[in-house]
């Protein structure tokens, strides 16, 4: 498969829409931390990741920042920028390395705007991503730690290549939003299970299925709702 066409959105156009996007796309790395898009400025490009995460953070006047959503190859970084959205006001940050399909925002906005099937395309992924972060709030409003790193941990394995994730606890206490220690004991509890080990730097998911019993319900209640608004047929 065309490496472009890894990502969902741009696998899901049809042909000849693809076709006239192709010559404008650039593959790009997306190194670890890096901003995308940063909060409070306008978005110069839309990311179609291939491969890795990137996580969309809403920051607190304490300098703390919430995960509200998620996305990688099954989405769109920017989908609200090619709409016509001018300034961002969340911060999409890659949490996981990988790569993805670039274009300049103008692009992406002036194709939206020739073609119905884009501008769909576009408004579902957009849809998807606030049916993320209605759940996570719900979630961390509702549910125990260990549910929400289990949940969490099993977005990232979707998305990612591999079961061994490039994290620190340190990274997962900012991603649920919880103290590191909290992270400490609840990473240790899933350790001694089996479901997981780690090492500096780094998690490998041990019992895949093990790690859906201790997650909640939102991981299946999410997954359910963006097969719906993604994977429908346009």
């Amino acid at each position: 498969m065309p490496e472009h066409r890894l990502n969902l959105l741009l696998q899901a156009l049809p042909e000849a829409e693809f076709e006239a996007l192709r010559p404008q796309l650039e593959v790009v790395n997306l190194e670890k931390n890096a901003i995308l898009i940063a909060n409070g400025a306008p978005a110069t490009h839309v990311y179609l990741p291939h491969a890795g995460a990137v996580s969309i953070v809403v920051g607190l006047a304490e300098g703390q920042a919430v995960q509200m959503a998620m996305i990688g190859h099954d989405s769109v970084v920017g989908a609200s920028a090619a709409l016509g959205d001018e300034i961002s006001m969340t911060e999409a940050v890659v949490t996981l390395p990988g790569t993805a399909s670039a274009i300049d925002v103008g692009a992406m906005r002036a194709a939206a705007n020739r073609s119905s099937a884009i501008r769909r395309l576009l408004a579902r992924h957009q849809q998807a991503l606030h049916v993320q972060a209605q759940q996570s709030a719900a979630c961390n409003a509702a549910h125990s730690v260990e549910a929400r790193l289990s949940r969490w941990l099993l977005c990232a394995c979707d998305l990612y290549d591999g079961k061994t994730l490039p994290l620190t606890q340190e990274a997962l206490a900012r991603a649920i939003g919880v103290q590191r220690n909290a992270i400490s004991i609840v990473a240790q509890a899933l350790r001694e299970a089996g479901i997981i080990s780690y090492s500096r730097g780094k998690i490998e998911i041990r019992d895949l299925e093990a790690l859906r019993a201790t997650s909640c319900e939102c991981y299946d209640v999410v997954r359910a709702r963006q097969e719906h608004l993604i994977r429908a047929p346009h």
